[in-house]
Formats: structure tokens, C-alpha cells, sequence
């Protein structure tokens, strides 16, 4: 989960790196560094904490000679977050630095073996034992390509590295398993990073690295080649169409804030093309090799991406008649579940990176299964994993805490439904056409609400900012909501917090409820809000608080109405998302959390 970026041109290197990393942030900040070639040698400079940190130390060095070098900002896994865990690592001969996303299984076993021939370690990590293997076989081969070759078709698990040779200068190598690694290519300069955002300033032209591939640039040209025998491989050239405004915060205090306040606009992006204007009926070509509907689906996803599969769970069986099933893709990749061949798998992840979602997805292929990927990110693993792909059209997502990429997931399993319960029959045509004529108007109503709910969460969060702790009630479609509601307050405000399926209170977690334990229900006018009101009434009969998410003219009395717009079916799924994160939003600002990267989090889980 950590970001990478490397540099080969005619710019001071140091400031070019810099800025990727400030872009890359998000996915790590437990510290960060650079290296590059110095008049003296090889330089690096790292800093436990934020980028800021790093910034305070760069300002003291002379660091614009420099045309060439990598930079890292890292999220933990081996070792704790100080300096001299910090990357980039230097080899024990003091020539070679490299940075590294991911993990090494078998560290352990190659670092016994160097440490009985000599090599010193200054760190914990298992990227220092990699470095160090490839300096070992550079010493033997005499050249780095070979080298690299041979440590890394040694080593078990997943990485994105780069390696930076100070005999070499203006030359970075790198290589990819499991874990984003994408070159940029520009006029008299190349990028490497984590993410598009670190180079987007200079050039949109990208070359997406597949599992198993290596990567050498330097200012004029780059290479790509197998790891595992260094044969050539063609490689097709991409053009990005979003610029670096999307990825900027608009005058806004934090991306989070920001990216809610899209959500309209998300919602008119995934559908543009996609709802046929003269017809009543949803458009997906993306599915037009995928004959009919599908038999049965099952759904795999972490984390927020899981929250909106089991909402298309509902959804699906309700209006399409097809079995779902959904599964959390880290217990998924580790069972020996039992597969029907007519099942589609639906792999959902924003990054389109998502380590366990992408094991799930090699495992349904090896047992012959097709994989429709659902994700944002175009030319991510998942996509280029799937057999289909149906991209979500969010936008780049900075904000850790995710928010606009689960609304544009909701929209397109609505689409989903909509295309297949067509397929099948099973869906009223009646409802059917009032969905798709609910949708069109839908960017519009939520435009108009946005300010109103965010001024209401204003207020609650003022009124809860003391709470230890929070249920959150809903059922059927809300119930997913009710999980993504908790999982956001914890995410960003460190407030304990727990979703719950309402009719499940009763069996266990009725015994918290007291008057400094408030609860938080989405009890919006649907079938089951009689149910609801029903289980809110065992709450207050114990004296407990509630913030209620309702309807205006539903009788509800609870300590704290709030009233959103009616919209019908689903639709009002796309009120009530927002002011959940919108509650979560504004308490964690009053507590003066870090909103956009909160302690712990990265924003793309490319390890286990």
C-alpha cells in the first residue's frame, strides 16, 4: 500500500519526485524518502511521519543537481513506522537503493542466508533482504538485468520495486507482482509510480506493467521485459483523458469533503451512455459478449467495495431473480468454496489494485469461471484480470475513507440489475421504467440536498462529537448502509462504531444500549420501516438516543429526526449515503482528526 515513484529526465529530479509523492500520499504516510545521485555519491533521505517531515530535511541539502532518482512514501508491514525503516534502502556495498510496495514471503529464509555470508542489515524489513540479494547476484553477473532477474524469480509474494544503481546514474529498474506499477512516458523523460496522479502533471501517455514484468528507463527510452527469462515484451501506449484538476481539492479544506460533494456528478458519469434516450432500457456493451443473465453470481470485495456488493445482493435477487452470494475476498481466497460453472463472478474494487480481491478472482478462473471486474481504475489488475469489465467513472478518489467511488459502485449494480432483470423477465416493467426515469433526475435532487444534509450533520456532530461509541441500525437495501455508516465514523473519527442488521439488536447488542450509547437507524419509507420503528422502540424503552434518517411525514418520534427527500426504490439509497458520510465527515473535523488520511489506513490494500 505503499507509493513509489521513479525518475529519469531533464528536470531537478528531487522536486519531480516530491510532488509524486505528495500525489501518492494516500497510499501511505508513515514515512517517506528519496534517493538519487549526489556529487559525493549515493544520497538518501527519509524522515519518519508525513511528506512535511520529509520536506524539513530536503530544505538543508543542495538536491537540485540531481536528474534522476526514486522516492517512497510507506505504509507499515515489516517494522515499525521510524527512519531506518524507512525506504529507500541502500545495500550493504552502499551502491544500489530501492523502494518497495508489498511484501516478501521467504525473507526470512534469504536473510539467514546473507547474514551467514557477511551482510549487515540496518533495518526490519523484508525490502532490505530483497535489496541485498540483488546486490549479491550483481556482484556475480556483472550487470543489473540479469540480476534482477535472478533475485526475483527467487523471491515469493508480492512487490512493485525500483532500483536505483549509483554506477549507473540516470537509469531506474523496475519490476511488478501483485502489487500497481505503471511508467509514464514523456518528451526527454520518464515516470514510474504506484498510481497515475504522481506524474499526471507531465504527460497523460501511460503503459500499464503487467504480474512478472520489468521496466527499464532512463530520460529517452524504456523497455519492458519478462522477469522470469528477460525476453522483450510490446507494450501498447495509453492516453489518461482526466487531467491533475480532478485530483486537486477545489478550494475545499479536505478531499473527503470534496469527493462527497461530486456525488452527483459520479452518478451522471457512470450513467452517461448507458441509459438509451429513446428507449427505456440500459445500454451496457461492455456485457454484450455475456449471453443473457447470468444463472447465479457471487460477489467478492473488501471493506467498503463489500458493503455495496451486499446492497447489489438485495437488489439483484429482488429484482432480477438471480441467486448472489458475497463473499469478504480475504476468507474467500482461503476456502475451498464449491463453484457452479453458470456462476459469474463479480469482483469489486475501487483501486482495481486489491490484493485479496484480485486472489479471489485467480481463484475463480481456475476452476474455469468467467469474472465481470467492477472497478474505477482503467487499465488496474482487476480490470485486465476480469473476463468483462464495467468501469464506475468516479474519477480519482483521494480521500482514503472512500465515499464518491462506493456511490458510482451502487449506481452501476443498479445498472446491473436493471440490464439483467430485464434479461430474465423478472422485473416489473412498471418499475423498471420508473427507475430508469428516477435515475435521470436523481444527479439533479442530490445536487440540491448536498448543502441541506451537510448542514444538519453540522449540527449532530456537535451534539455526538463526545460519543464513546455508536450503533448503526438499517434493514434490507439499509442494511448495508447501516455498515457503512459505522465503518466511516470509525474510519476517520476513531469512535468505536458497529453496524447491525436492526432485527438483530435484540440478540445481543440490546445489552449496550444505554442514554450515553446513541444510535444511528436509516428508517426511510420502505416495507420494512414499520419493522424498524418497531426495533427503534426497544432502544428508547432502555434510554437510548437516537439519530433517525427518515422521511418527512413518517411517524417517527426519536430524539433527533433527520428528513431527506423522498426518491423511490432504490434511489433513496443515494440520499442516505451521503449524509452518513457526511455525519462522519463533520465529527471527525470537529474532533480535529486527519480527515483525508487517517492513522493506520492506506488508501489501496495491495498486501494481505
Amino acid at each position: 500500500m505503499c507509493g513509489i515513484i521513479g525518475y529519469c529526465g531533464h528536470r531537478p529530479a528531487v522536486p519531480v519526485l516530491v510532488e509524486g509523492l505528495r500525489r501518492l500520499e494516500y497510499r501511505g504516510y508513515d514515512s517517506a524518502g528519496v534517493g538519487f545521485l549526489h556529487t559525493d555519491g549515493l544520497k538518501v533521505i527519509k524522515a519518519k511521519g508525513k511528506l512535511c517531515e520529509l520536506d524539513k530535511k530536503l530544505a538543508q541539502e543542495n538536491v537540485f543537481n540531481a536528474t534522476s532518482g526514486i522516492g517512497h512514501t510507506r505504509w507499515a508491514t515489516h517494522g515499525e513506522p521510524n527512519e531506518p525503516n524507512a525506504h529507500p534502502h541502500v545495500d550493504h556495498t552502499g551502491r544500489l537503493a530501492m523502494i518497495h510496495n508489498g511484501i516478501i514471503e521467504n525473507y526470512q529464509e534469504i536473510k539467514k542466508e546473507l547474514l551467514a555470508e557477511g551482510v549487515t542489515f540496518k533495518s526490519e524489513t523484508d525490502t532490505e533482504v530483497l535489496l541485498n540479494l540483488i546486490s549479491k547476484y550483481l556482484q556475480e553477473e556483472g550487470e543489473m538485468l540479469p540480476a534482477l532477474s535472478r533475485a526475483l524469480n527467487r523471491v515469493e509474494g508480492a512487490y512493485a520495486i525500483a532500483v536505483f544503481d549509483a554506477q549507473n546514474p540516470g537509469v531506474v529498474h523496475a519490476a511488478r507482482v501483485s502489487s500497481p506499477l505503471v511508467l509514464g512516458v514523456g518528451t526527454g523523460e520518464n515516470f514510474l509510480a504506484s498510481d497515475i496522479p504522481a506524474f499526471l502533471p507531465y504527460t497523460r501517455d501511460v503503459v500499464f506493467l503487467e504480474d512478472g514484468e520489468l521496466v527499464r528507463i532512463d530520460a529517452s527510452s524504456w523497455q519492458v521485459m519478462r522477469v522470469r527469462d528477460l525476453s522483450p515484451v510490446e507494450k501498447k501506449v495509453d492516453t489518461i483523458t482526466w487531467d491533475v484538476q480532478a485530483a486537486q481539492k477545489g478550494g475545499h479544506k479536505h478531499f473527503m469533503i470534496k469527493e462527497i460533494f461530486e456525488q452527483p456528478k459520479v452518478i451522471q458519469d457512470c450513467l452517461c451512455g448507458r441509459l438509451a434516450t429513446d428507449l427505456d432500457e440500459v445500454r451496457l456493451p461492455e456485457l454484450d459478449c455475456l449471453e443473457g443473465a447470468p444463472k447465479r453470481i457471487h460477489i467478492v470485495a473488501c471493506g467498503t467495495s463489500f458493503h455495496a456488493g451486499l446492497w447489489g445482493m438485495y437488489l439483484l435477487e429482488q429484482w432480477a431473480r438471480i441467486p448472489v452470494q458475497v463473499e469478504i475476498a480475504s476468507e474467500f481466497r482461503y476456502r475451498d468454496p464449491i463453484l457452479d460453472p453458470d456462476t459469474l463472478i463479480i469482483a469489486i474494487s475501487q483501486s482495481g489494485e486489491t490484493a485479496d480481491t484480485l486472489a479471489g478472482i485467480k481463484l475463480a478462473k481456475q476452476q474455469g469461471l468467467k469474472v465481470l471486474g467492477l472497478c474505477n481504475v482503467v487499465g488496474s489488475s482487476v480490470a485486465r484480470e476480469s473476463d468483462y469489465v464495467v468501469y464506475t467513472q468516479a474519477g480519482p478518489e483521494i480521500s482514503v475513507a472512500s465515499t464518491k467511488a462506493m456511490c458510482s459502485q451502487l449506481t452501476a449494480l443498479l445498472l446491473l440489475t436493471l440490464h439483467w432483470g430485464s434479461k430474465t423477465g423478472k422485473l416489473d416493467p412498471k418499475i423498471h421504467r420508473d427507475t430508469l426515469h428516477g435515475l435521470r433526475s436523481l444527479p439533479e435532487l442530490l445536487e440540491k440536498t448536498l448543502p441541506a444534509l451537510r448542514d444538519r450533520a453540522f449540527e449532530l456532530a456537535r451534539e455526538y462529537s463526545d460519543a464513546d461509541s455508536f450503533l448503526y441500525l438499517g434493514r434490507g437495501l439499509y442494511y448495508p448502509l447501516a455498515l457503512e455508516g459505522a465503518l466511516k465514523l470509525k474510519e476517520i473519527s476513531y469512535i468505536h462504531a458497529e453496524g447491525y442488521a436492526a432485527g438483530e439488536m435484540k440478540h445481543g447488542p440490546i445489552a449496550l444500549i444505554d442514554p450515553k450509547f446513541p444510535s444511528f437507524a436509516i428508517a426511510l419509507d420502505d416495507d420494512l420501516f414499520p419493522k424498524v420503528k418497531s426495533n427503534l422502540v426497544e432502544v428508547q424503552a432502555r434510554s437510548g438516543e437516537i439519530i433517525a434518517l427518515t422521511n418527512v411525514g413518517l411517524d417517527l418520534e426519536v430524539d433527533h429526526r433527520w428528513d431527506v427527500p423522498r426518491a423511490s426504490g432504490p434511489l433513496a439509497t443515494f440520499l442516505a449515503l451521503p449524509a452518513l458520510q457526511l455525519f462522519a465527515y463533520e465529527v471527525a473535523d470537529y474532533l480535529g482528526k486527519d480527515v483525508d488520511q487517517p492513522r493506520n489506513l492506506a488508501k489501496s490494500v495491495t498486501v494481505e
